[in-house]
């Protein structure tokens, strides 16, 4: 099991293929599998890919503190130091796209392209704790499907009780779908770190700030996705940005696992600079938006 030290932390990761460089982050209470059961075989000829546990994900250790976007970041630039990476495309998923985006802008030279699958950003957190937000819907739902329990109504905004809902649900990709998740990880992580109020921290990645971030960007979100007015949001901010919706999928914000061919194929002409296929475009979508010239 590949672990290395950068920033304090003892990072969990993977490396494979032949190629540019392209390190991939996962999101909140994911791990680098999010990764494996997928895409990298399909982009492994093409790059030499870097996945690795976020702290207090995967194997990686779990400090009590440290969970904000910037903290985040600066866990990435030493991590790139330690495996002497010196630039590098960068493609991140849901909180995972949120560190991508804050690195880019504290590190500008040492990001080349940028994919972010689902971004939430910190900055517009606010917009999504109101009980109006699809997502929340969105989330009681998918759980009583998964679990066969009902969500009272009175717990669907709270965030503590939907993640412990969550875990309950057993593992639905790959080869250990349907076994119990490791639950005691996910626990410890809510229970004795500072995640969920680091989340928020927007320490610098504001609004004002993210249209500053010049480096070329591909935004995909499902068609479906609970998250489409950040999308819309981020659509319009974001320059020299292309953007991409996905058909919408059973689970709306798991593109890596729902849609991986389709990611795979966009990746692929976005870091080597062809034109992006069309994927089939959700109701009353639009598909692709290229970047401004």
């Amino acid at each position: 099991m590949p672990m290395i030290e950068a920033n304090g932390v003892n990072f969990h990761y993977l490396q494979a293929g032949s190629g540019p460089p392209l390190v991939m982050l996962h999101g909140l209470s994911g791990n680098l599998a999010v990764w494996h059961l997928g895409m990298v075989p399909l982009l492994q000829d093409s790059f030499r890919i870097t996945t690795y546990d976020l702290r207090g994900h995967g194997k990686s250790s779990v400090p009590p503190s440290g969970y904000s976007t910037r903290d985040m970041a600066q866990d990435l630039l030493a991590l790139m130091d330690a495996l002497e990476i010196e630039t590098a495309d960068l493609l991140g998923h849901s909180f995972g796209a949120d560190v991508v985006l804050h690195f880019a802008l504290l590190h500008p030279h040492r990001a080349r392209k940028l994919i972010l699958i689902e971004p939430g950003i910190p900055a517009l957190v606010g917009e999504r704790k109101g009980e109006e937000w699809d997502g929340w819907t969105y989330w009681a739902q998918t759980l009583e499907r998964l679990t066969g329990e009902p969500v009272p109504a009175g717990k669907r905004t709270d965030v503590a009780y939907m993640m412990r809902r969550s875990i309950e649900v057993p593992i639905v990709y790959g080869p250990l779908r349907g076994l119990p998740r490791q639950k005691a990880r996910i626990l410890r992580l809510m229970e004795t770190t500072t995640m969920f109020t680091d989340y928020e921290k927007v320490n610098g990645l504001t609004l004002e700030n993210l249209r500053t971030i010049r480096h070329p960007k591909l935004l995909v979100y499902d068609g479906a996705s609970a998250w489409l007015s950040t999308f819309r949001v981020l659509r319009d901010l974001l320059q020299n940005c292309a953007s991409l919706l996905l058909p919408g999928s059973e689970l709306r914000h798991f593109a890596p696992l729902d849609a991986p061919d389709i990611l795979v194929s966009n990746t692929k002409r976005f870091l080597h600079g062809g034109d992006l296929p069309s994927a089939s475009p959700p109701a009353s979508a639009s598909v692709f938006t290229p970047p401004a010239t």
